[in-house]
């Protein structure tokens, strides 16, 4: 069956920490997370009690920084890199992660980052590939000031690209609808907008243009949207 992009008829609502860890063997597991930003998702993985050992990579430098500074997570290392150059050994991880951060490698980096993933993976392994679908509510607001469409493309064009190349085997996709709240435009800003990883610099106009496309959706208990996402599961043969 090839791939989808997208499937606009699901409908399914979850968490998808929830649903990772009902979906993934996690159990003993040796876990490799790419781009693991502020460590939410890491935390989650390593609360669970169920991983023997997280190695979580974050290219951007101020965040790794910061990463850096928790010491209450004893199974977990932090190292700056990328996905296009993992420091790990060949067949060394039994889980690769990837929480929406295929799309913010370097276009002609894509398929070296997924030959990584394929070097690092034991026989047998997962790599569970995240990635917002380009539709709904809240992807039209943040298209306004940072439109994904060109490079999710292009993340997915590469994972399909892998799998025809055999060097990962499509195991399933999972298609569902994530909740995201905002208390108000404020805290859209500091967590959408003064972001670290990317420099966005908004005109006035564009700035009040975005506001007033969020404020649209704000009701009296703030803003809920319900974006759709993707998850590819792919195995590494063997």
């Amino acid at each position: 069956m090839p791939m989808k992009i997208a499937d606009p008829s699901q409908t399914l609502r979850c968490n998808e920490v929830q649903l990772m860890l009902a979906e993934l063997p996690l159990d003993g597991a040796r876990v490799l997370e790419l781009g693991c930003g502020r460590a939410e998702k890491t935390r989650s993985l390593a609360e669970s009690g169920r991983v023997r050992e997280i190695l979580a990579l974050e290219v951007d430098s101020i965040q790794h920084a910061r990463n850096l500074q928790i010491t209450d997570l004893p199974q977990v290392r932090f190292l700056h890199g990328g996905a296009e150059a993992i420091p790990a050994d060949d067949a060394s991880v039994d889980l690769v992660i990837l929480f929406k951060s295929l799309h913010h490698v370097p276009v002609a980096h894509m398929d070296q980052a997924l030959a990584e993933i394929a070097r690092v993976l034991r026989p047998g392994g997962l790599a569970w590939i995240s990635e917002p679908v380009y539709a709904g509510e809240f992807n039209e607001v943040i298209r306004l000031f940072h439109d994904e469409k060109t490079v999710r493309e292009a993340a997915f064009a590469a994972e399909c690209r892998a799998v025809e190349s055999g060097i990962l085997a499509l195991d399933r996709q999972l298609f569902f609808q994530t909740r995201s709240h905002f208390a108000d435009f404020a805290e859209f800003d500091t967590r959408m907008i003064q972001v670290t990883h990317t420099n966005h610099r908004l005109s006035p106009d564009l700035y009040a243009q975005v506001r007033q496309a969020f404020e649209a959706h704000l009701g009296l208990e703030g803003a809920t949207f319900y974006p759709p996402q993707r998850v590819d599961v792919l195995k590494k043969p063997g």
